[in-house]
């Protein structure tokens, strides 16, 4: 995975974006920013960017994902694959339901993921050093340039979906205490069941991760 480095930029994945249009480079590629001052987060909010934080977007070409992986769950593939770094690395995060990184109760980062032309963007930001109020850092130190290297490296093994998702589905029951949203309406994840496609099923209706 080629990486291009940027001192400041607005949004890594709108920089991505913008680069693949003009098709001057392919996926795989990847843009990792010291300082974002305009990050997408989730349902459209904004995912404030605190210097010393990882801000990363990567672009995969949709033939290069796993034969089993739908694009309803990538978010919740790529997540857990670093989620997986991380906790080989020591660290206890856990991933909410869909695309959250949390330790305990804090949210510490997130992904969200999109297609532009024939490829999968994937965004992550990720509070390593310093948090907002109301949310919390990452429980390890490791350096940006490891946790990527050592991420990429999982990426490349192109684990099916079903091999990913058999581990990520034990690990659900942590979603109990807390809520998702659908259609700009809380539901609570203790009533939900998990698919096997990532989906949930909660009061009759199927909400997948779309981010």
């Amino acid at each position: 995975m080629q990486i291009i480095y940027l001192e400041s930029v607005d949004s890594t994945q709108k920089y991505l974006k913008e680069l693949l249009k003009t098709e001057s480079i392919k996926a795989p590629i990847a843009i990792q920013a010291n300082r974002q001052t305009n990050g997408i987060g989730s349902r459209g909010n904004y995912w404030l960017g605190m210097d010393g934080n990882l801000f990363l977007s990567f672009a995969i070409d949709l033939q290069e994902l796993p034969s089993d992986l739908k694009l309803e769950s990538a978010s919740i593939y790529f997540a857990y694959l670093l989620k997986e770094t991380l906790s080989e690395l020591n660290s206890s995060v856990w991933l909410k339901w869909p695309n959250d990184f949390y330790i305990d109760t804090f949210k510490i980062g997130g992904m969200i993921t999109n297609i532009s032309r024939d490829n999968l963007i994937c965004g992550v930001g990720l509070n390593l050093v310093v948090a907002p109020e109301g949310f919390s850092t990452l429980d390890i130190r490791i350096s940006k340039d490891k946790l990527l290297e050592k991420y990429f490296e999982k990426i490349n093994k192109k684990l099916l979906w079903k091999h990913v998702f058999s581990k990520y589905k034990l690990e659900f029951y942590r979603n109990k205490d807390f809520f998702t949203h659908s259609n700009n309406v809380k539901v609570a994840l203790k009533d939900v069941s998990l698919q096997c496609d990532g989906s949930i099923v909660g009061n009759g209706e199927r909400i997948y991760s779309l981010r």
